[in-house]
């Protein structure tokens, strides 16, 4: 017998120590040092080699955007700000997240009803027991069996706890709200950065536009300049200065292509597709600008408008929910009154030796009424009072620098918006002004009466004059839609347009 027990022993030992190396061989799966780099178990790599292996699975998943695009369509802001809301990832994960806390929400609340379980125990004991044999001497064993099995039923109800649920629920909703208001913020958001975005693209493709216009008319003054060359009237130094300048303009349009090349990709990563879309997106050069007398009545909208910002009625949501929890940690330190219940059977058989085995079976009900209380726990109970005393006045101090952050964000967006329209007028009459002078030292030098320095000075002044304008007019456009979504307005696809308008 002692032996038996020695081999069970030395058999738990064993294992024990098998499971701790295989503990530690666990370690051979990582990288040896910080500088070697991570190969998996069976792959060779060169030293300071830091690639990893692609996996095939991840290249075949299939997309969870879909983007149903008509060909020959082209897109205004309002199905652009559409096809977002259907497909950027940020609103799913905040849908997500607003969905995780009103399941937090629905699990505070059943807390407030009673927990119902049923248990099953089964179990066999066999025992050997050793005696001395009366007339032989030699030691002899009687094994005992015992088996049974033992069904229960087990009711456990907190009857009363001082409101510590009511609190615990009560942040919980609070921080389900929060998460519902944000969630409609992230789309606030999306409709602001595409239609910032589209502005962009649209000023990126005026942009072009220009330059490929100065580079048309450089081409147009070179050949000016090689006629007068030809015809003895000009220069060669004329010459290799409109030969420069359209050397100049060439790559402007090439670094204005560049630039609408990632506008395009910034508005295709705010829709949330494939950045090898092809879509055809209507311009916003032509796009009607907002009057500045508009702005007269700000100061009186700052108010409503702090009342329905996301980011404002969120964090009021998070200290509402702090207040809630300073409720609860007082709560905890409180007595709380519980109902149990349990009902059950017992069934159990007893084998002695070659005796004939004997089995009963009892049942067994009873319903109990406790009370609990905390007198002494090291001073957890006080630290955690103190920590959501903490965290309620972190939330209070959030909500002010919210509060008053939105306030600065509406009023900088609308000096903003006054800026650039001022700017746009100013630019507006500057393009008249520098067409003029283009015209007439063009005209000029076709004439003989001025330089190839005088025509391209003025070629220059036009081109700055003109994407002065188109800077002004996109920076107007997109001060409009900051000023709505700093207003709380930006709520639909309609938004952008109305700001403007």
């Amino acid at each position: 017998m002692f032996g038996s027990i020695t081999l069970r022993a030395s058999l738990a030992l064993a294992i024990a120590l098998g499971l701790q190396g295989c503990a530690t061989e666990a370690l051979k799966t990582t990288s040896a040092s910080p500088s070697t780099p991570w190969h998996p178990q069976g792959e060779t790599a060169l030293p300071g080699d830091f690639s990893v292996s692609g996996s095939a699975d991840i290249a075949a998943l299939p997309s969870s955007v879909s983007v149903d695009l008509q060909p020959g369509n082209v897109y205004q802001l309002p199905e652009l700000i559409d096809i977002a809301q259907r497909n950027n990832p940020l609103t799913r994960i905040a849908w997500e997240q607003a969905r995780q806390l009103a399941l937090a929400s629905g699990m505070v609340e059943a807390t407030f009803l009673p927990i119902l379980t049923a248990n099953v125990f089964a179990g066999r004991q066999q025992t050997s027991i050793p005696y001395r044999g009366l007339l032989d001497g030699d030691t002899h064993y009687v094994d005992t069996t015992v088996s049974g099995v033992a069904p229960s039923l087990a009711l456990q109800w907190l009857v009363f706890d001082f409101g510590q649920r009511e609190a615990l629920s009560e942040a919980a909703k609070h921080t389900a709200y929060a998460a519902n208001v944000n969630f409609n913020g992230a789309h606030q958001l999306l409709i602001y950065n595409v239609a910032r975005n589209y502005y962009q693209y649209g000023a990126a493709k005026s942009r072009l536009a220009i330059a490929e216009q100065v580079l048309v008319n450089s081409q147009r003054l070179l050949e000016a300049a090689e006629s007068r060359y030809a015809n003895g009237t000009g220069t060669t130094i004329a010459v290799a200065q409109a030969r420069q300048h359209v050397a100049q303009s060439n790559l402007r349009v090439v670094q204005a292509q560049d630039m609408l090349r990632d506008r395009y990709q910034g508005l295709l990563g705010e829709l949330g597709v494939s950045p090898r879309t092809q879509i055809n997106i209507a311009s916003s050069s032509e796009r009607p600008l907002p009057k500045a007398d508009d702005l007269a009545s700000l100061d009186s909208e700052i108010e409503a408008a702090l009342s329905k910002r996301p980011d404002v009625l969120a964090s009021y949501a998070e200290w509402k929910a702090a207040q809630a929890g300073v409720r609860a940690a007082d709560a905890d330190l409180m007595p709380k009154v519980f109902v149990a219940a349990a009902t059950g059977t017992n069934k159990k058989d007893l084998s002695i030796g070659h005796l004939p085995s004997i089995g009963n079976q009892t049942t067994g009900t009873g319903v109990f009424l406790g009370v609990t209380m905390p007198i002494y726990d090291g001073g957890l109970h006080a630290a955690k009072r103190q920590q959501a005393l903490s965290v309620a006045a972190s939330a209070e101090a959030a909500f002010e620098k919210v509060r008053n952050g939105a306030s600065r964000e509406i009023i900088v967006a609308a000096d903003a918006l006054r800026s650039s329209l001022a700017a746009f007028d100013a630019a507006d009459s500057l393009v008249e002004a520098a067409a003029v002078t283009h015209d007439a030292a063009y005209e000029a030098y076709i004439n003989g009466v001025a330089t190839i320095t005088d025509a391209t000075a003025a070629e220059s002044g036009l081109l700055d004059a003109k994407l002065a304008r188109s800077e002004a007019h996109t920076a107007s456009l997109i001060a409009a839609s900051t000023l709505a979504f700093t207003l709380g307005a930006m709520t639909s696809s309609a938004s952008p347009e109305q700001a403007i308008d």
